[in-house]
């Protein structure tokens, strides 16, 4: 019979108990190579959860893949670490700061895109955004960058989840029913080529930030997952799509075993060049998270996956949400602590969304800006053309605007950008 989840502040508390929190040590290496410029990246080693306070570090890597231009990578680079914390509650415990990040991560993500489609710009970037705050990581994803975390036995996992239409039935699904097409391109004849794109605009991928012209059903809704590793530590591969063309994820890890992370990052560069060429922008972070008395990752051989590293990690549905159970952490691998990759914007807020009601003034769940309470409407209201809801609002409110946004993401409605800002 499986036992409840444990929950973040439970394991939290117990080592508390236990003793002092010991933080581990976070080493990290960067390598890549252009071939279209388009590919940026964020290390971030010294953010705080409470400003001037040290002992509240935690660090930031990111890699946003830019296409059809590089406005909306350096967008979002500029911008998302900054939407989640705003998104974040002030004056909050750490295990509540934690508990509180796949929201604001859902929040910072279609904040941003909200904010970079005003400028009327038409570029678009995929975004894997990880956090690191002690034993705790926590990545949301659009797009196909990937984060991999390679864990001692030599386990190997994916934290992220691929939003190319090509490989995902349940995104083909939504954006069908949301209204866009998915196909092919047509060539002269009327054979088709390539991967399947979705139309109008002919895009690869499902979820992205930015790609104002494409069509709404194109979301930012990110994939979040958050882990905590036991005290053995681990090591996190995050890389844009020039590597993962190239290596599995089981290759990339193998390729870098044993090797300090700025060599290691190097080396998983190099082999995706070997095989595969200069096809992309290849970029590519190693970040070892690792206990304070070693002073480089333990060498991690690989064994093959038997069936308990079937269970540990096997395929979830996106959906899921805080189903794991705590054997993961009773053999040294890692305790997942949430995941969702839902599309819809109602399901990721929830109920519960903290909001200002003071003289009468609302904060809006997305964009953080105060509102009259007459102007805004409750997440869960239905389309913004819907008639008025006998019963009382339920849930996070939103400004018109955000609203509006979150009818054209489940294809209620268009919502093109019609100022620039």
């Amino acid at each position: 019979m499986k036992q409840p989840p444990v929950p973040l502040a439970t394991l939290i508390g117990r080592e508390l108990r236990n003793g002092k929190i010991e933080k581990p040590f976070v080493k990290y290496g960067q390598a890549g190579l252009a071939k279209k410029g388009e590919d940026y990246f964020l290390i971030k080693t010294d953010c705080q959860r409470v400003p001037g306070d040290s002992s509240t570090l935690f660090s930031v890597f990111a890699i946003f893949d830019g296409h059809n231009g590089i406005s909306a990578a350096i967008f979002a680079k500029e911008n998302i670490l900054s939407n989640v914390l705003s998104a974040i509650p002030q004056d909050i415990s750490r295990d509540e700061w934690l508990q509180a990040l796949p929201r604001a991560l859902v929040v910072a993500f279609v904040k941003t895109d909200i904010e970079f489609q005003k400028k009327g710009e038409t570029s678009g970037t995929t975004a894997t955004f990880v956090l690191i705050d002690g034993w705790t990581v926590t990545v949301a994803s659009v797009g196909d960058s990937r984060c991999i975390l390679d864990t001692q036995g030599g386990v190997v996992s994916l934290l992220t989840v691929d939003h190319r239409l090509e490989e995902n039935v349940e995104e083909r699904e939504r954006i069908t029913a949301s209204g866009g097409e998915v196909g092919r391109l047509n060539v002269f004849g009327g054979n088709e080529v390539g991967p399947l794109r979705c139309w109008p605009g002919g895009l690869c991928l499902s979820r992205s930030i930015g790609d104002t012209d494409v069509g709404e059903f194109i979301v930012p809704i990110p994939h979040v997952k958050q882990v905590k590793l036991s005290k053995v530590g681990g090591r996190l591969i995050i890389a844009s799509d020039g590597i993962w063309d190239a290596l599995s994820s089981d290759m990339a890890a193998k390729s870098c075993r044993g090797l300090p992370a700025e060599l290691a990052a190097k080396l998983v560069v190099k082999e995706a060049l070997r095989s595969r060429g200069l096809k992309d922008d290849t970029t590519c972070l190693v970040v070892d998270i690792i206990p304070s008395d070693h002073p480089v990752l333990p060498t991690m051989p690989t064994k093959k996956h038997n069936m308990l590293t079937s269970l540990l990690f096997g395929k979830k549905s996106q959906n899921s949400t805080n189903k794991s159970t705590n054997k993961l952490s009773a053999v040294g691998v890692v305790e997942e602590l949430f995941e969702e990759g839902s599309a819809m914007l109602t399901e990721r807020l929830g109920k519960d969304f903290p909001s200002n009601t003071n003289s009468g003034m609302f904060r809006c769940a997305v964009c953080q800006a105060d509102q009259p309470s007459v102007d805004g409407l409750s997440v869960n209201t239905g389309s913004f053309f819907s008639p008025p809801l006998s019963k009382p609002w339920e849930g996070p409110l939103l400004c018109t605007n955000c609203q509006k946004k979150k009818d054209a993401m489940e294809g209620k409605r268009s919502s093109m950008p019609s100022e620039t800002a």
